[in-house]
């Protein structure tokens, strides 16, 4: 049953609540990893070993990440209060460098209350939030703190990486040796073209909060 903009916002409320911190979600990460276990209702040896390879992404991720000071100068501008609440999984794939990005942009503007939950454990929610009819993540909700109201949302991938997997895709079945290409065309990127656009995001919601 579908959710109607009210329940929407109640339950991305309830999920705020209760979602995890970037650091509790890395701490559970690596917890699977260990245990060579996964994240989710399905558990199976490919699962478990993209969360292997996720945690160390992470790793790395938070050690080179990098914000130029205009940047950080412009997330330090934009102080309407915001849950950032991000449905994700251990297993994706496409998760550490976005999270990443989010996560360091929280850090740099704390009216951004960034929270983590885990997809299977939330199908309603990740059901009102489908990309062209599919649960992929990460998905980034983004809800006024104050109102409740959901002013937006981000993901699965940037633009220009949806590009190259949809380019792949016309040739048909995208074979596992891609996730590797998209992983070193992430390294390459450096988190710039999703910050690019989670940037335009809060300059459009400044310009909106400017309005009223």
């Amino acid at each position: 049953m579908s959710l109607n903009p009210i329940e929407v916002q109640e339950f991305a409320k309830q999920a705020v609540v209760s979602g995890l911190t970037y650091a509790d979600y890395r701490i559970l990460v690596a917890k699977h990893a260990a245990s060579f276990t996964s994240t989710g209702h399905t558990q199976s040896e490919a699962l478990s070993n993209y969360t292997v390879l996720n945690d160390k992404r992470m790793k790395r991720w938070d050690k080179t990440l990098r914000l130029t000071q205009d940047q950080e100068l412009q997330i330090e501008t934009f102080n309407r209060p915001l849950n950032w609440l991000v449905l994700s999984e251990s297993w994706c794939g496409d998760a550490p460098p976005a999270l990443a990005v989010m996560n360091r942009i929280a850090e740099v503007q704390p009216a951004i209350n960034f929270k983590v939950i885990l997809r299977d454990d939330h199908p309603q929610l990740m059901d009102a939030f489908l990309t062209n009819g599919a649960m992929s993540i990460p998905k980034l909700i983004i809800q006024d703190s104050i109102t409740q109201e959901i002013l937006t949302s981000w993901g699965s991938r940037s633009a220009p990486a949806q590009k190259l997997v949809d380019d792949k895709a016309k040739y048909g079945e995208i074979k596992p040796s891609f996730k590797e290409e998209l992983q070193l065309w992430y390294n390459k990127d450096k988190g710039m073209s999703i910050l690019s656009e989670l940037l335009l995001i809060l300059s459009a919601l400044n310009l909106e909060t400017q309005k009223l």
